[in-house]
């Protein structure tokens, strides 16, 4: 099968169960199939399919390297992450920002840790567009997470609605940093799915199932049938909950 087979409702997927890879320069982690990393029952889950948590070095990145018809999400936790592409567009992104790029037709682009002495660690996000042979675009925004802690902020979305980048997939994908005694609560449409990933921290997770997990930073979990997941922390805790077709 192509994607996480859809048999349990809930499905926990663990840090240290991902593919690692460690260049000296790139340390990396693969929640789902990726490059020299295989595992059948991890090629996705629904539209989504990559979630790498990646750490580069100062100075060091991706050189140029080119995508098409895919659309990908940079969530950057901590350093600072320089990008340039052949659209002409280019920035740094710093925590909180949030960017999406629509590869379509093609594009060639870099990234590179913008520090000259400490580590960028962000998490690149993978889906498969609604449509191939889109033209290519880019997009950026600072949604100051930290400061908005207890609440979901969405940060893309089909529609593009409430300021989101707007990314070209039935999907919303909402972030939430939590603190102590903060709890959130999300509703499934009917026959939507939900992955709820662990930014940092460590986070408790109730479904209507009436399963209760303790997850930590790299854990991941789908989600399916699933109507409502409420989400808390006895410490500090940072979650991308996805809803997806």
């Amino acid at each position: 099968m192509s994607q996480l087979q859809q048999v349990e409702k809930v499905k926990v997927r663990k840090a240290e169960a991902r593919g690692h890879a460690n260049y000296a320069w790139l340390n990396t982690h693969h929640t789902f199939s990726f490059a020299d990393y295989f595992d059948r029952e991890y090629m996705g889950f629904r539209s989504l399919r990559v979630i790498n948590e990646d750490r580069v070095t100062p100075g060091d990145g991706f050189g140029t390297h080119g995508h098409r018809d895919m659309e990908i999400i940079t969530y950057v936790l901590a350093g600072a992450l320089e990008h340039k592409d052949t659209i002409g567009e280019g920035g740094v992104l710093y925590p909180g920002d949030v960017q999406h790029m629509s590869t379509g037709t093609g594009i060639m682009h870099s990234e590179y840790n913008h520090s000259k002495s400490e580590d960028v660690h962000f998490l690149q996000i993978w889906l498969l567009p609604n449509s191939r042979g889109l033209k290519p675009t880019y997009n950026q925004r600072s949604f100051d997470i930290a400061k908005n802690s207890g609440k979901l902020n969405l940060v893309v979305a089909k529609d593009g609605r409430d300021e989101a980048l707007k990314v070209n997939q039935d999907v919303d994908l909402f972030a939430s940093a939590l603190k102590q005694g903060d709890r959130i609560y999300y509703a499934f449409p009917a026959n939507r799915y939900g992955w709820v990933q662990v930014a940092r921290g460590e986070v408790d997770i109730e479904v209507d199932t009436n399963e209760k997990l303790s997850l930590k930073a790299g854990d991941g979990v789908a989600l399916s049938e699933i109507k409502e997941v409420s989400i808390s922390t006895n410490s500090n805790g940072e979650i991308l909950l996805f809803d997806l077709a």
